[in-house]
């Protein structure tokens, strides 16, 4: 859900830029940056899920992940507390975030063709918050 919202959000983001630097492709360049965030979605959530599995591995052979029972504690696979709140956190965040970086980097080497500084490679972004805010108000407000 949160990896859905963050890419509909980089898409426009892309899109207005493109336009706004009269890209002659900017459709094209959406669709290839939506390819690159879903691609870097589906690797690094499986390797997220690896990773996740990886680290229950001393769970026992007939484990299953029944999320209703109570049950046994100590085969949880170390999600318990702090320090698995963090990881929860840390795997359901750093795919979109990542998928995210590899868009700006995608929009600002080849759509926009300028240098990789941090103020290239987020620039735009509270304009395109700015519009959407823009676009729920009434036009009579306007």
């Amino acid at each position: 859900m949160i990896g859905g919202i963050v890419g509909i959000l980089a898409l426009i983001w892309v899109y207005q830029s493109a336009t706004k630097a009269n890209v002659n492709n900017a459709v094209v360049w959406v669709m290839v940056c939506a390819a690159a965030y879903l691609v870097s979605q589906v690797f690094l959530i499986g390797a997220a899920n690896y990773v996740v599995e990886g680290m229950r591995a001393n769970v026992s052979e007939g484990y299953e992940r029944d999320i209703t029972s109570i049950g046994d504690r100590k085969n949880m696979g170390g999600f318990q507390g702090p320090k698995g709140t963090f990881f929860s956190i840390f795997f359901e965040l750093f795919p979109p975030v990542a998928g995210f970086l590899l868009v700006a980097f995608i929009r600002t080497k080849f759509v926009l063709k300028e240098s990789l500084t941090k103020s290239n490679l987020f620039s735009g972004l509270g304009d395109m918050f700015k519009s959407i805010k823009e676009s729920f108000k009434n036009p009579d407000q306007q």
